[in-house]
This record gives C-alpha cells, structure tokens and sequence, in this order.
C-alpha cells in the first residue's frame, strides 16, 4: 500500500488514536505512531536466532521493515516470512510449522480457535494487530476512470446478478458516465485469503451479501487467481475485469479505483477517507487477544469515510512455546511495535497510534 500522501497519513494516524478511545483506552490523549514511536533500544534480544512465519501476503512489505529494524537492534538475528496467503499461515502456525501466522482476519471460534490453542500447548492464541490498510475495489475499464460503486451493487457484481458494465443499477450510481455494454469479468482469490475474508464480511454487512463469509470466496462467479499479486496482475491484463485487492497492489499494477458510496456520497479511496473510517472501530477481544470489530466501520454510512478496511494480525501463542523461541518472538515482536513502524507510511501502510501501540506491547510482554 504505497501512499505517497504524506500529509493525509497524518490524518489516518491521528484518526487512528480515536479508534483506542472507543476501545476504552485510558490514553485519550490523541498522541501517535511514527512520529512518537518509543525507542526499542530496550528491547531484551536473544533466544532463537531465526523465526520463521507465514501467512498474509499483503503485510509482507510490512514485515520486511520490521526484519530490518529487527537485525539492527538485535544483530545477528533473522526472521524468513513466506507470503502464501492467510489461510496456509493459519494452518501452518496451528500444525506447529512456524513460530507465528499473518493474517488479515482475526482465528475464528471453534475448531480454528481450538487447533491453535492445542499447538500452543493447550493455551489461548492471541491475534495481535500489526498492519491495518484499506482494501481497493480495483478495475480495469477502457474510458471509465471515474466509477461509483455501493455495496449492493458490488454484492451483486461478485454473485453474478449484475454482469454486464452498462448495468442500470450501476447506471443508477454514475449518472451521465459512459458505460458500455460489456462483460464484466470478475477476478478473486482463489487461495485462502483473509482480504476475501473482510471483503464478504463487508458485502454481507453494508450490501446484503447471501453467499457467506470465511477465507473462501463463494461468490459462484468468475476467474480464481492466486495471491494479492496474481488478482491484481490479471485485472491489469484483462479490459472489462474487477477484483478486491489491498491498495498497494491495485497503486502497483495501476488499476483504477471504485469510489464507495455508504449513503453520504461517493468516497475515494484516500489515506484521509480511511482514517475517518476507523474512527468506528472497536475491540471486541478480551484481555490480551485484540480482536478488532469492524462491522461498525463496514456498516458506516458517515460522510467521507472509506469503510472497506482490513487489519493484519500476528497470531502467537500466549504460552506453550520453549523458552528461546519465546525470547525471540518477543523481541521480534517488541520491534515491530516500536522503531519497525517508522517505515510502514513509507511502504504504504498506517503506522500504530500510540495508545494501540502500548496495548500490543503489554500483550507482547505477556507471552510466556
């Protein structure tokens, strides 16, 4: 997610202090990330000297940050991050293959939530929240540069009801816009994602969408590609194609970008419009697993807000793992929260704000 608006990150950021406000937060001070990040120079470094983790491709340029900040507290020291997608992160991480899982949706209750406990030695896993990034509904539309979507229409792009560009219920949102009569070629995931995971959350929450939720699309319609870049490179290669994808990689294959109309106006995707949107979340998790609750922000109808949000999480055991892995996850960890979010704007992500910063560190502390 390659924002090259520094000022409006500002903005995101500073409307992301509000977001641990709502989660009843004791610092309401409005102070933030990036710019006040405390230094990890007290970081306790050792055990492990290479981690291995897996799962969300879209927090990988992310993590790359992170690795760097980490061999510079901590030389010596490496973490190798597979990008295959959400669902092989949480797999592996449950069947003990990797030290911790990225992923862009929080473990679900039941049998997820009991394999991870089991490989964490019959302890609680934690989902802790790293990453947060809009998530694009990009296209590819010879003429058209300017499209307005809501999220019924889009439920019924991704079900097959509307399938062609000069649709009336698209029509009805574009005005005088120039649409022509052609097939629209609907382009998703066909690997575990927790990117398709939030996007059919978000249909079924503002849109109306019957088909389900998970990792899975069940859409019933269109062309499987694997991973962020796979969804991404086939739209750019194809006139007439849509997809969802996280903003970085529809800004990288230069695709162009739906604005969201919630009932307020049609809303660009912005690092401004974004940051109004998480004003809404909050934190339905208990303790030290800070699950995030969107379904305010994806049911927002408030002005200038972009609700299609996603958040990255690191899942880890809260205990169960050998004493030198722990160290070094902790440490990893301790990095990534502190001087690792000092590039993130840069690679395009939204640093922490503060107050959620020392809530993920206090959890960080508590692993054992």
């Amino acid at each position: 997610m390659k924002i090259q608006r520094h000022g409006a990150v500002l903005g995101l950021v500073t409307a992301g202090a509000l977001l641990l406000s709502a989660c009843g937060s004791d610092d309401n001070s409005g102070a933030t990330g990036g710019t006040n990040t405390p230094a990890a120079s007290g970081v306790e470094c050792g055990g492990k000297t290479k981690l291995n983790a897996e799962g969300s491709s879209a927090q990988k340029n992310a993590v790359d940050a992170f690795v760097q900040a980490y061999q510079a507290a901590c030389p010596g020291v490496d973490l190798a991050y597979n990008p295959s997608g959400s669902g092989a992160g949480v797999k592996n991480f449950n069947a003990g293959q990797v030290d911790f899982g990225g992923s862009d949706s929080a473990l679900k209750a039941g049998a997820e939530t009991e394999a991870a406990a089991k490989r964490c030695q019959d302890n609680p896993a934690w989902n802790l929240p790293l990453v947060f990034g809009p998530v694009a509904v990009g296209y590819k539309l010879s003429g058209v540069e300017d499209l307005v979507l809501d999220a019924k229409t889009t439920a019924a792009i991704f079900s097959g009801e509307v399938k062609k560009w000069n649709d009336p219920a698209i029509k009805a949102l574009n005005g005088s816009a120039s649409l022509p009569d052609k097939e629209i070629a609907v382009i998703y995931r066909s690997d575990e994602s927790g990117t398709t995971d939030n996007f059919q959350k978000y249909l079924k929450v503002a849109g109306g969408w019957t088909k389900g939720d998970g990792k899975q699309f069940k859409g019933g319609v269109g062309e499987g590609k694997e991973k962020s870049a796979g969804v991404a490179q086939a739209v750019g290669s194809i006139d007439g194609a849509i997809t969802y994808v996280e903003w970085s990689f529809a800004q990288d294959n230069k695709l162009s970008m739906a604005k969201i109309d919630s009932g307020s106006g049609a809303v660009e995707l912005t690092a401004e419009t974004a940051g109004k949107a998480i004003d809404e979340a909050k934190v339905k998790g208990e303790g030290n697993d800070l699950v995030l609750d969107l379904d305010s922000i994806y049911g927002s109808k408030a002005a200038g807000a972009y609700p299609l949000l996603l958040a990255t999480y690191e899942i880890v055991c809260s205990k169960g793992y050998d004493a030198d892995t722990a160290k070094a996850v902790k440490a990893f960890l301790t990095v990534a929260a502190t001087t690792g979010q000092a590039q993130l704007a840069e690679a395009g992500y939204v640093p922490l704000p503060k107050a959620f910063q020392e809530k993920l560190l206090t959890a960080v502390k508590a692993i054992a």
